[in-house]
């Protein structure tokens, strides 16, 4: 008999006899992730100090610009970013996962904020408006710190890299022609929306002020030059201080070139959110719950790329309780909400960075230039930072990417061409839910339409592959199916099983490989004893061959291994054999098949005439009654019996046939020299049916007109006990 190939990964284990381990492994978890600090201060090396504090300064340079122009495009003073900055890049590092990740202002979270707070009542530069800001960061991190105590973090993989692609490009979009207004200096509302942007805009042109343009087209001259020929340099930086410094030099801020003015020196100042006013809670929940979500995507995945040339494990979990509790303490300390940030994260990587003490050195060295350069900020003209941000935002649109997506997958290529349609016309908060959704969607729909692939064995015979177009198996179909059997792809995977059986009516056998199927419900299980009856009712029957422990378990229980038997749960490496030698009819392999599919039959010999040229002449599509058993041994006891011819082979007649039968082996068979006349009834009979419907067929093209087929040959006669009843006669 042969055994079940059970993967040993999958193996059942007993299940625990303590109901309370999962809330005692949670708690595990939140006094592991809250310790984190500790663990990073006791493995910290001295060797490490020196090349962690080159790669923080160098991290400071790029977001200290960064900073104050990622808060002017949520409409914040740019003094919020820099305390978000310092506080999140803390925090994120001491809490997060990542050696390497950088937490703090981000261009797309900016963008998001704005769109969230652009429905307040507030002025922008007002206390009321910095303080909505800040309990949107507070919510925000209370979301992504939900997710990682609850350790939820594997619902970020249920969200396509696609969204994350079409967001950030309709986010650079939306940033380059909201920045226009201030590389113009014209007096644009601010709105998230990209019509209303353009309307406003384009209406204010000719006010455009000139000594304004001129230093916002210089700067990105500047940075388009800097990135071409010297890369690493930090662009941004040179790009404010060289503006500054033609600012300071002409006086141009004398002539209506708008800045940002002087800095506050200080620490960041606690100033606790108005967390009591729920009206503004739920005016900022909806965007809340956006900017937590997309976010914890966003700083997945830059962990999770820079994981990959360092080969850091990284924990989501732990990685979302860093990200929650980075967005609470932005909340407290007069910060707003932040992410993590790509260019940051892979400069961290760059300069040489082993551990998450270089994010922390960045935030200190941020804190140390507000103290010693915060005044000098009064020369930052607004439409440097414009620059400075249009440059940046064009980076955010990944052609190469898109185009990548675009040819590898259209399905994901529509929902990041949905994503980048919604962040172009829709709020954004509803934009990022909308990308989300679809790809749930997209995810539901394709786990319940599993693949059911027709496969066959490659050329050395040893693993299978998708058939294509080579000729299959008279006999047997072999299906690999791919994916869950759940009650929502059952329905799906019956129907395409039913589609082959239609295709091939002749295999009356059915090979299942099933082990990419890691799931299966009652659903699935009805559906696989439906298919085993209706190949069972044509003769035929089921096998099934690498089968998961757990899958084997359920079976068992529910009954189905009763109904289909033991004895058809079959090894990888004796499927085939087992089989060709104990189930399949040789000589359908011999006289019908023109292929050899299998290893087992490539030394059979082929004697494929004239079976072969009646499939290619016009005996072939001629419609042959069929017989009964149970009818024929009816008719055989009337006075005007027909006449039985069996076409096996004498080896196989010797060993049972019908009574009175005449032997006339298939490979022998002439209808013009069967002597008859062409008015008798004539049945044909075989093992299964499949050599008697061909001798049928070149009876009917002979000109006999009483020509009958034996359903199911001999194997149906003895199904239906007929031949021991007979044998006496024999």
């Amino acid at each position: 008999m042969a055994t079940v190939q059970l993967e040993a990964a999958q193996r059942v284990r007993p299940s625990s006899t303590l109901p309370y381990e999962p809330l005692l492994a949670t708690g595990r978890f939140v006094l592991a992730a809250f310790a984190r600090p500790i663990a990073i201060l006791r493995s910290y090396q001295r060797s490490d100090l020196r090349p962690d504090l080159i790669a923080g300064l160098t991290v400071a340079v790029i977001l200290l610009p960064q900073a104050i122009a990622y808060a002017l495009i949520a409409d914040l003073p740019p003094v919020v970013g820099l305390y978000t900055a310092v506080v999140a890049a803390i925090v994120g590092a001491l809490w997060g996962s990542s050696a390497h990740l950088h937490t703090g202002p981000t261009n797309a979270a900016s963008l998001l904020v704005l769109s969230t707070l652009a429905v307040l009542p507030y002025g922008h530069d007002s206390h009321a408006y910095v303080a909505a800001a800040s309990l949107m960061a507070l919510m925000v991190g209370l979301f992504r710190l939900a997710m990682g105590v609850f350790r939820l973090g594997v619902l970020v993989n249920f969200v396509s890299d696609s969204v994350v692609v079409g967001f950030t490009a309709g986010a650079g979009v939306l940033i380059m022609f909201n920045q226009i207004k201030h590389l113009l200096r014209l007096d644009v509302p601010n709105s998230p929306g990209l019509l209303d942007t353009l309307r406003d805009t384009m209406a204010q042109l000719p006010a455009a002020h000139a000594p304004t343009v001129m230093v916002g087209v210089g700067v990105i001259v500047l940075l388009v030059a800097l990135r071409r020929f010297r890369p690493s340099w930090p662009g941004p930086l040179i790009g404010v201080v060289v503006a500054g410094a033609v600012i300071w030099l002409l006086q141009l801020d004398m002539q209506g070139v708008h800045v940002i003015g002087a800095l506050p020196r200080g620490l960041p100042p606690l100033a606790p959110p108005p967390i009591f006013d729920l009206h503004l809670i739920g005016q900022l929940s909806l965007g809340a719950l956006a900017v937590a979500a997309i976010g914890l995507v966003e700083a997945m995945s830059i962990a999770r790329a820079i994981s990959g040339l360092t080969g850091q494990r990284i924990n989501s979990n732990q990685e979302f309780v860093g990200q929650g509790l980075a967005n609470i303490a932005a909340g407290f300390f007069s910060g707003y909400t932040c992410s993590g940030s790509f260019t940051r994260s892979a400069v961290n990587y760059r300069a040489g960075a082993r551990t998450a003490m270089s994010s922390v050195f960045s935030g200190v060295f941020v804190l140390l230039a507000m103290f010693l350069f915060a005044p000098l900020a009064a020369y930052i003209p607004r439409a440097a930072l414009a620059a400075v941000l249009i440059v940046i935002a064009w980076g955010m649109i990944d052609r190469k990417q898109m185009a990548h997506i675009w040819r590898t997958s259209r399905p994901e290529g529509w929902i990041m061409v949905a994503t980048l349609g919604a962040t172009l016309l829709l709020p954004l908060e509803f934009a990022v839910l909308t990308g989300i959704l679809v790809s749930l969607a997209y995810y539901v729909l394709q786990k319940s339409m599993p693949r059911v692939l027709d496969m066959a064995p490659t050329s050395d015979f040893r693993h299978f592959e998708e058939r294509g177009k080579r000729d299959p198996c008279p006999q047997l179909g072999v299906l690999s199916i791919v994916g869950d059997l759940y009650f929502g792809a059952a329905p799906n995977v019956e129907e395409a099983l039913r589609r082959h059986m239609a295709a091939f009516p002749e295999q009356r056998y059915l090979l299942l490989r099933m082990h990419n199927v890691t799931h299966l419900d009652i659903s699935g299980l009805h559906m696989l004893e439906a298919i085993v009856r209706a190949y069972r009712e044509r003769g035929g029957d089921v096998y099934v061959m690498k089968v998961r422990a757990s899958i084997y378990e359920f079976m068992k229980l529910a009954g189905f291994i009763d109904l289909l038997g033991e004895d058809h749960f079959l090894s990888e490496e004796k499927a085939i054999s087992h089989l060709f030698y104990h189930v399949l009819d040789p000589v359908v392999c011999i006289y019908e098949c023109p292929a050899r599919v299998f290893f087992e039959c490539q030394n059979l010999p082929k004697m494929l005439t004239p079976a072969l040229a009646c499939r290619d002449s016009r005996c072939r599509d001629r419609t042959v009654r069929s017989l009964s058993p149970v009818d024929l041994w009816l008719l055989l006891h009337r006075p005007q019996a027909p006449v039985v011819i069996d076409v096996r082979e004498p080896r196989e007649f010797s060993r049972g046939h019908i009574p009175g039968a005449r032997l006339i082996p298939l490979s022998q068979f002439d209808a013009q020299r069967l002597n008859l006349d062409k008015e008798t009834p004539i049945v044909l009979a075989c093992r299964t049916g499949r050599r008697s419907r061909i001798a049928a067929q070149m009876a009917m093209a002979a000109g006999y007109q009483n020509v009958c087929n034996m359903e199911g040959g001999m194997v149906a006669w003895e199904a239906a006990g007929l031949l021991e009843a007979i044998e006496e006669f024999v």
